[in-house]
Formats: structure tokens, C-alpha cells, sequence
């Protein structure tokens, strides 16, 4: 009876562990569940217009520059970024002051610009480079600056 016994309490040893192993192997590799996401993120192509300007009669072969102030027009709904401000050309009267001359570095701004518009913070600085060539029709010239934005 003692053998019996001892074989019976095995067995149901056996049963238990190898029904837990078969349970648990159940609960680990099968699973059931479903979900989702989606998101939308608000956007729009944002075009705005930056306007510099500057001061008249001011600036002069060889010198430091002149300050350029912008103010950015955002017709959006929402706010813009501004990242930066960089130059593309002058347009020059009377075209023998060479817009090639001029310059400015690129104005890092990253300013939020709201719906109608403002000033932006940073200023740039416009440069009339002193070339081997005479330019004195640049004393008097209109110079119309252009620049882009990123």
C-alpha cells in the first residue's frame, strides 16, 4: 500500500507540475486584443512676407554695415516659424552702383510670428564692400533689398 501510495502522490505530482507547465505555456503564447492610434497633426503651407529695412544715406564703401530691422506679415491663422533670415539680392538705382557689392549674413531669428504679423527680434546687417573700382554712383543709389526665409 505504501508503494501505491508513493506512486500516486508521483503521479499526481507529475499531473499538477505538467497541467501548470500547460496552462502557463497557454497563457504566455496566446493572446487575443486589438487597437489602434491615429493622429492628425494641424498644418498649413505658411507663407509670409519679410520686409527689412534700413536707414537712408548711411551706409558707405569698406564700413561695419548698417542695421536691418524685419517685420514679418502672417496671414495664417496660426503662428509661423521664422528660422532664418537670409539674403538674396539688392536691386540697386542707377544699376551702375553693382548690386553685386552688397551683402549680409544670414540672421538666425527663430521667432514665433503670430497671425498678422511683428517685428522680428534680431537685426541683420547690410554690407557695402569697398571694391578696386569707383563707386561713387552708390552715393546716392536706391537700393531695394530681398530676402528669403526658412
Amino acid at each position: 500500500m505504501f508503494k501505491n501510495r508513493k506512486r500516486a502522490i508521483i503521479v499526481a505530482v507529475v499531473a499538477v507540475v505538467a497541467l501548470a507547465a500547460a496552462i502557463g505555456g497557454y497563457a504566455f503564447w496566446t493572446t487575443t486584443g486589438s487597437g489602434s492610434s491615429a493622429a492628425t497633426a494641424a498644418g498649413t503651407t505658411a507663407a509670409i512676407t519679410i520686409t527689412p529695412s534700413f536707414a537712408a544715406n548711411t551706409l558707405y564703401p569698406g564700413s561695419t554695415g548698417v542695421p536691418v530691422s524685419f517685420t514679418a506679415t502672417n496671414t495664417n491663422a496660426g503662428d509661423v516659424m521664422v528660422h532664418q533670415v537670409v539674403f538674396d539680392h539688392v536691386v540697386t538705382s542707377p544699376s551702375s552702383c553693382l548690386a553685386a557689392d552688397f551683402s549680409m549674413a544670414t540672421v538666425t531669428e527663430d521667432h514665433r510670428v503670430p497671425p498678422g504679423g511683428g517685428a522680428l527680434p534680431v537685426n541683420g546687417t547690410l554690407v557695402l564692400a569697398d571694391t578696386a573700382l569707383n563707386q561713387d554712383t552708390c552715393k546716392s543709389a536706391n537700393i531695394t533689398l530681398f530676402v528669403t526665409s526658412n
